[in-house]
Parts: structure tokens; C-alpha cells; sequence
């Protein structure tokens, strides 16, 4: 894939989809609560940006709605509430390490290269920056089951659920470019 060749929005949608991608490890790297509350907002944000600036891309009016709806509540409401969560548990101070942290990593970044070798087929049918993206959404949704997997405490385990949540709305606005309100 050449980067460069690739018009400017699909680019910024590329970019902003490898750094969701990255607080994807970062989540699944957190070993303190708060913290990670932080990451999900930020992947929150993320998400909200790529499905704007499809909807500029594409001149959907219903993916401003969309991103709008997402930041609300993925950036702001769902944050403030899980803080008042642990603040009202006393959680503040808890760490939940993870068991093998190097190994877990690893199995991150091997999920990373099985979500591209499934996403390959794809390249077939699309233009690159929609398989790349599609590619990273899988790659998302598994870095977030494994966040499940790994974490011992409830709430690290429901911000990976929603961080699945996140790649799979990733996954619908990339492959869509223009997903109904409805959806």
C-alpha cells in the first residue's frame, strides 16, 4: 500500500485508526483502573474522529450523529460514570497487574498479525485504506476479548468489553462509508 497515494481524509482515517489501535495496548496494558477509564475515553474519542471524518469523506449527515452520539457517550458520560464507580467502590488504589505481562503483549501483537491475514481477502474487493482499517477494527475487537480474558477485576473486564464495542463501530462506519442512523 502506498500512504502517500491515498487522499488526505483516508490518511487521517488510517492514522487515526492505528492510534486506537494503539490504546487498544494501552488498555490492555493498564494495570491501574483509572488509567484505563483514561485510554477507553481517549479510544472514545478516536473512534468519534474516524466516524466524522467518514462522514466528511462521504457527505453523510448521519455519521456526524453518530460520531456526536459516540463522544457524548463514550468520552464523556460512560468515563464520568465508571469514575464515580470506583471512586464510590474505593478502587482508586488497586492495581490489577497482569499475570505474564511480556506474554500478554505478545499475544497482542500475534493477534495483530492474524487480524491483518484475515482482513487480506478483503484487499480484493476494496480499496487498501478500507482493508487496513478493517484489519485494525478486527485487530480491536480481539485486543479487547483478550483484555477480558486477562483481567480479574469487573470493571477492566466491562472496558474491554466496550473497547470490543469500539472496534466493531470502527468496523461498521470503515467498510460502510455511511452507516444508518438506525444501526
Amino acid at each position: 500500500m502506498n500512504f502517500s497515494a491515498l487522499p488526505l481524509l483516508d490518511q487521517a482515517v488510517l492514522v487515526l485508526s492505528a492510534m486506537a489501535l494503539f490504546s487498544a495496548f494501552a488498555l490492555l496494558a493498564q494495570s491501574r483502573l483509572l488509567s484505563a477509564i483514561h485510554v477507553f475515553a481517549w479510544q472514545g474519542a478516536l473512534v468519534a474522529a474516524v466516524a466524522a471524518l467518514t462522514g466528511a469523506a462521504s457527505g453523510d449527515v448521519n455519521l456526524y450523529i453518530s460520531a456526536a452520539i459516540t463522544f457524548v457517550l463514550k468520552v464523556l458520560l460512560i468515563p464520568w460514570m465508571l469514575h464515580r464507580l470506583v471512586r464510590r467502590l474505593a478502587l482508586e488504589r488497586q492495581a490489577d497487574p497482569l499475570p505474564y505481562p511480556a506474554l500478554t503483549l505478545l499475544a497482542g501483537a500475534a493477534i495483530v498479525v492474524f487480524a491483518d491475514w484475515v482482513a487480506a481477502p478483503v484487499a480484493q474487493f476494496e480499496h487498501s485504506a478500507t482493508r487496513n482499517v478493517i484489519a485494525i477494527s478486527l485487530a480491536i475487537v480481539l485486543l479487547g476479548m483478550l483484555t477480558m480474558v486477562v483481567r480479574r477485576q469487573a470493571l477492566a473486564q466491562v472496558l474491554g468489553f466496550m473497547a470490543i464495542e469500539n472496534g466493531l463501530f470502527l468496523a461498521a462506519v470503515a467498510s460502510t462509508h455511511g452507516m444508518p442512523l438506525v444501526v
